[in-house]
Formats: structure tokens, C-alpha cells, sequence
């Protein structure tokens, strides 16, 4: 019924259209074509003027409604993403003001140079120093801007400090697996054909390869606040698209094509949520990539905490190696030994009640 009632609505409004342009027909005729052509250029010029100045009006009543729900109302949460932050505010003043500037000659010329009688037209074919002007400054400016753009890309896509942490980050329909280094401060090997959900090897982690053995899996990553971190991207299945959009930054995750981006958290989840006036706020792991049915869905959870706090939370982390293998737990085998002391002086006590 719904959508029988949005067709109706819809053939009505042309046909109420259709009427309206066969009225100001019959009209012009009566009057005389020439003075319905010149009583519609004085309409339609002062209803570019109307339209020029209503426009900005709500550009700028948009901008004052909407701009506190955008990501610029707040720094950017990274040391490098400010970077980004820069060079789009540069960006939207430069195309700003040729917006301005191109909208009010648009509109203004509209109503000024409308139909006069007593105005000849000025035939202007061809100017070679303006066509280079229009051509030559534009060029420059926009040359200006990818220069910076390419600039922060080498940046965040070059070698990272010496002091960064590295942290593994793969996407999956329709989530994201992180993977931290150990004590050895080196992943271990994996191979696609060893991926196996069922047994918690979701990342096809060699376990023959000693460095795997102290490697951490998890579903959330955690941060250090002003520290770098490295993030070594790829993907299992399609291609995905980590973003960061706290952050300023983002990068495509590819099956058998790692890639990698640097960055230094500049505050802390805590200190987001007071910055923010938000005390839900958490930092985002998004994929900006298309990738499937699910892809609204595939969400991660990043957590800066400080030093201290990360060093608490990483201790309390079990390498994948002994999830998988609880037989090579240490813990498990003292737990073991454990009650095998415990046992002995019962079984002792046992033998001593029967012979007596």
C-alpha cells in the first residue's frame, strides 16, 4: 500500500508540472513571446540572487549544526594523524574559497547580465594569458597538495622508530585478529593451509617455529601512549581496509601482501572520553574496504592505556602456543606435580591403616 501511495504521489507531482509548463505556454502566448521572455529573465535573475544567498546561508547553518558530529571537532588521538588533520583544513580553505568565490560570480552574473535591450553583447572568443592563468595557478596549487600528501604518506608508510612496538593485525570475514610478539620480540612463521578455527590456530601459526611459541593472539588490541607502533597488515580471505579514523589514518589489509603503517597514540582511552564528553567512547578498528554481507559489522576495539598498564595486561596474557599445546604449560605441569605430592602422603596413609 505504502509503495502504491509513493508511485501516485510521484506521477501526481509531474503531471501537476506538466500543467504548470503548459499554462506558462499558453500565457506567453497571449502576452507575446518577446515580453514572456523578458518578464521570466527578471523572474528567474532575481531567483539566482534568492538561491546564491539561501544557499550560503544554509551551507553555513549545516556546517554550525553538523561540524560538532564530525571527526574535526577533536584532535586528532595520534602524533602523525595531526599531520593529516593540517593538510585537510588547507584543503577545505583553499577549495573553500574557490567554492565561494566561483558560486557568487556564478549567481551574480546571472542576474546582471540578464536580457537588456540597450546592452550589446561583448564577443570574447579566445585570451591566451587568461586560459594560462586558469591553467598554470591551479596546477601549482594542487601540486602544493599532493607534495604534502605524498610527504606524510612516505611518513607513515617508511620505517618506523627503533623504539616502536610491532603489532600483527589481519582481517577475516568479518572481524579482526591481532598478534603480538613475545619476549623475543619476533613473530613466529604461519602459513596459510595451517589456519584452523576449530583447534585456535586461526592465523596458521607454524608451532615447529620456535619464535611462535611466545606469540599472543587476541581479538583486542592494546597501546601505549606515546609510544610508536608498527602495524604489520594482511588479510585471510578478501581484501579489507583497516582504518583508524581517531587516528587520521588507514591502510588496505591484502591476502599474501603484507603492509605496514607506523603511528604514536597521543591519549590515552580515558583522556578520549574526557576530551570527547563521551564516557562510551572507545578508539575503532574499522574496514573501510567493501568485503561481504557482514562488512558493516567488522569492528575492533583499540585500548591506550599507559605503560604501566599495558605491562599488567600483557603479563597476564598466555602465549597461543600453550592454549593450543596444554601440555606444554609450565603451570599446568606444577599443577600436575602438585597433586601428585598431595597424593603420596594419602596413598602412604592408606597402606599404614591396613596393616594395622
Amino acid at each position: 500500500m505504502t509503495m502504491f501511495l509513493t508511485i501516485a504521489v510521484i506521477v501526481l507531482v509531474f503531471v501537476v508540472i506538466f500543467q504548470i509548463a503548459k499554462a506558462s505556454e499558453y500565457v506567453s502566448i497571449l502576452k507575446g513571446e518577446d515580453i514572456s521572455r523578458k518578464q521570466n529573465n527578471k523572474i528567474n535573475g532575481f531567483l539566482m540572487v534568492t538561491f546564491l544567498v539561501l544557499g550560503m546561508i544554509g551551507v553555513w547553518y549545516c556546517n554550525k549544526m553538523l561540524f560538532p558530529k564530525t571527526l574535526l571537532a577533536f584532535d586528532a588521538a595520534s602524533v602523525e594523524g595531526a599531520r593529516v588533520d593540517s593538510m585537510l583544513w588547507i584543503t577545505i580553505g583553499v577549495t573553500g574559497i574557490v567554492f565561494i568565490a566561483t558560486q557568487v560570480v556564478l549567481f551574480w552574473f546571472a542576474y546582471k547580465y540578464q536580457e537588456d535591450e540597450n546592452r550589446k553583447v561583448f564577443y570574447f572568443p579566445h585570451n591566451n594569458k587568461l586560459e594560462v592563468l586558469w591553467t598554470i595557478v591551479p596546477a601549482l596549487v594542487l601540486t602544493v597538495l599532493v607534495v604534502m600528501g605524498l610527504r606524510n604518506w612516505f611518513l607513515f608508510t617508511g620505517d618506523a622508530p627503533k623504539t616502536a612496538m610491532e603489532v600483527e593485525v589481519t582481517g577475516k570475514q568479518f572481524n579482526w585478529i591481532f598478534r603480538y610478539p613475545g619476549k623475543d620480540g619476533a613473530f613466529g612463521k604461519k602459513y596459510f593451509r595451517n589456519i584452523d578455527d576449530a583447534g585456535n590456530n586461526t592465523l596458521g601459526i607454524l608451532w615447529d617455529d620456535p619464535l611462535s611459541h611466545d606469540d599472543i593472539v587476541t581479538d583486542k588490541m592494546m597501546l601505549v601512549k606515546g609510544r610508536p607502533v608498527k602495524l604489520i597488515i594482511g588479510s585471510r580471505d578478501v581484501i579489507h581496509d583497516v582504518g583508524l579514523s581517531q587516528f587520521r589514518l588507514k591502510m588496505d589489509a591484502v591476502p599474501g601482501i603484507p603492509t605496514t603503517m607506523w603511528f604514536t597514540p597521543k591519549y590515552t582511552t580515558k583522556e578520549m572520553k574526557e576530551i570527547t564528553h563521551n564516557p562510551d567512547f572507545v578508539y575503532e578498528i574499522s574496514c573501510d574496504q567493501m568485503c561481504g554481507n557482514g562488512h558493516f559489522s567488522m569492528r575492533g576495539v583499540i585500548d591506550v592505556v599507559d605503560q604501566e598498564e599495558y605491562d599488567a595486561w600483557m603479563a597476564k596474557q598466555k602465549p597461543t602456543y600453550l592454549v593450543v599445546n596444554p601440555d606444554k604449560d609450565p603451570e599446568n605441569a606444577k599443577a600436575a606435580d602438585s597433586t601428585k605430592l598431595a597424593a603420596k602422603p594419602a596413598a602412604g596413609a592408606t597402606k599404614l591403616v591396613a596393616k594395622l
